[in-house]
């Protein structure tokens, strides 16, 4: 039992993908200990009546005692019709209370439950916006799936059940002391080889329950990362080499569940032991002490019986206790969250102007290995301002830094003379927008989908909104118009449409500085070219950075900054940069054959 070692493991590959903290102790004790103070008269309430519950059931061993010690002494009065009445009287009393315990715990659980998906859910959100930007997709993924499914059953049940079995073990030990106090040191003869097992289980357990989720959050990572870039697998020939590093995954993930398998192999047999030793030392001892004519036997039959009820409540303990390892690991994965600053930004930091500026910025994604270098740049309000490069060379992370998403390694990168790393996510958002390739249409009615921009906004502004986009065409022929269920289970929009409702958005949120991202990238190019003019006319004084890869784009801005590995190589305007014959004048010829 202490020779077999955890499987050959490696450590750094389901820990790679947990890009989210796992909260410490400290934080799951704080947070389940907030969890009770909520619903404290729920959990109260259910303790007593759990103990009422528990008390009906020990009327009939005490009843059947002492039937049986006066049968023992043979008294003709044995008042059976009494005896029996009151025995019915328990049961009916216990089936009352052990249906209030059911209900009164599952209500407790699906509460606490809630509570915890809407924990998760608003601290997430209120993450600093460069977390969630660098965090795993796998890792996110098996969080809010597969842990909070986990979850659901110990919310639902084992914290209810475990305090069930605490008060019930209690009160049965309770009771085994009033009605047999003799017999009660008999129960203890089993604890050394209780304890022994369930030490050696619980010192191994938590650890093993941890890296079987991490080595989950690998497989997920792996295989969301493989379906997600399908086409670029398939055009590199990396299918062989993704398959492999998903077989490596699933390989060391099973060999954690096999793990956790033996363990519970072990600690089961040890409890079904405990509880053949309970029940075996207390008729013997007893046995003994009726021989001697130190109990009667009604006092045996009473304690053995009461011994025989333990069982229940010490493998319900031991289950559900179980439970609640494989339950903690995904608990502190979920409130790992909370041991993130939500926020370092200064709130009563407000840009002065709408000037922006990036000076000497440095940054890269990896230790020691910078994307951008050096970079300086100045961006005046109201300027409409293009990226150009070759791909990779950091259009995109420069354009996030400018939008306040990422803190440069070194440098800065300013609002109005305000550090944008300093100010809040909810300040950056009023003032800076971005707007990139990746656009969510939201489960509910086309109208709640705009209106996530700005909540009070009118009909007659979100359809002002959708006709700045050239969306309003297709929105009117809608059957329900703005009421048309969109999303999950409503109606499909097309790539095109999903990026054309983005956008609305962005005009209803009406920042003063914009960051484009390929905004316009899933248009066809003449449908791209008449959108953008349509929104030039929307988006006229607004400061606007966008990162171009059609060169149409770059041709119309007011300055061109052109990115090569990770610096401004070039800057001016489209004119000066195609006489000055530089690489900007080569991408022109290059688009223009």
């Amino acid at each position: 039992m202490i020779g077999v070692a955890p499987p050959a493991y490696d450590p750094a590959a389901p820990t790679a993908a947990a890009t989210l903290p796992v909260g410490a102790p400290a934080t799951v004790r704080a947070y389940v200990t907030e969890l009770l103070r909520r619903h404290r008269r729920a959990f109260l309430l259910l303790i007593a009546v759990n103990t009422a519950a528990v008390v009906a059931s020990m009327v009939g061993p005490y009843l059947l005692g002492g039937l049986v010690e006066r049968v023992s002494e043979r008294e003709r009065e044995l008042h059976l019709g009494l005896t029996a009445g009151f025995f019915v009287l328990a049961l009916a009393v216990q089936a009352v209370f052990v249906r209030q315990v059911r209900l009164r715990g599952a209500m407790l659980g699906e509460r606490m439950l809630a509570d915890l998906r809407e924990d998760f859910l608003v601290r997430s959100v209120g993450l600093p916006p460069g977390v969630l930007e660098r965090a795993g997709t796998g890792d996110l993924l098996s969080r809010i799936t597969t842990d909070i499914d986990r979850l659901g059953n110990a919310m639902r049940e084992a914290v209810p059940q475990l305090a069930i079995g605490v008060v019930w073990a209690v009160l049965l030990l309770g009771g085994l002391v009033v009605t047999a106090p003799e017999l009660a040191p008999a129960v203890l003869v089993a604890v050394p080889l209780l304890v022994v097992g369930c030490r050696w289980y619980f010192r191994r357990a938590p650890a093993a329950y941890r890296s079987e989720a991490a080595g989950y959050a690998a497989v997920a990572a792996a295989l969301a990362e493989t379906v997600d870039a399908g086409r670029t697998v398939e055009a590199h020939r990396l299918g062989p080499r993704r398959v492999a590093l998903t077989d490596r995954r699933v390989g060391e993930w099973t060999a954690w569940e096999r793990y956790t398998l033996w363990l519970r192999s072990v600690l089961i047999p040890v409890i079904n032991i405990t509880h053949v030793t309970v029940l075996g030392s207390v008729l013997m001892i007893g046995g003994v002490f009726v021989l001697q004519g130190w109990i009667g036997v009604g006092q045996l039959t009473t304690g053995a019986l009461i011994a025989q009820m333990l069982v229940d409540p010490v493998g319900l303990i031991l289950r559900w206790y179980d439970e609640l390892q494989v339950a903690h690991v995904s608990l502190a994965r979920l409130v790992g969250v909370r041991d993130i600053e939500p926020d370092a930004g200064d709130a009563a930091l407000a840009p002065d102007g709408r000037r922006v500026h990036a000076d000497r910025v440095h940054f890269g994604y990896r230790e020691g290995v910078d994307v951008l270098r050096k970079v300086s740049l100045e961006v005046a309000p109201g300027t409409r301002l293009a990226l150009v490069g070759p791909s990779g060379a950091g259009k995109s992370t420069l354009g996030r830094l400018l939008a306040g998403i990422y803190a440069p390694r070194d440098g800065r990168v300013t609002l109005g003379d305000a550090e944008l790393s300093r100010m809040t996510a909810e300040r950056v958002r009023a003032h800076v927008a971005l707007v990139n390739q990746e656009h969510h249409v939201f489960v509910g009615s086309l109208r709640d989908n705009l209106r996530l921009a700005r909540t009070g906004a009118e009909d007659a502004e979100l359809w002002a909104a959708l006709g700045a986009v050239d969306a309003d065409g297709w929105a009117r022929a809608l059957d329900d118009g703005l009421d048309t269920e969109v999303g999950s289970g409503g109606l499909a929009l097309t790539p095109a449409q999903a990026q054309q409702i983005a956008l609305a958005r962005l005009v209803l949120a009406d920042p003063h500085t914009l960051v484009l991202d390929e905004a316009t990238s899933l248009l066809d190019p003449r449908a791209a070219r008449h959108l953008e003019r349509s929104l030039a006319r929307v988006l006229d004084g607004r400061t606007v950075v966008a990162i171009a890869h059609r060169l149409h784009t770059a041709h119309d801005a007011d300055v061109i900054a052109v990115v090569e590995n990770g610096r401004i190589s070039e800057l001016g305007s489209h004119d000066e940069l195609v006489a000055a014959g530089g690489a900007y004048a080569a991408l022109w010829r290059s688009w223009h054959g």
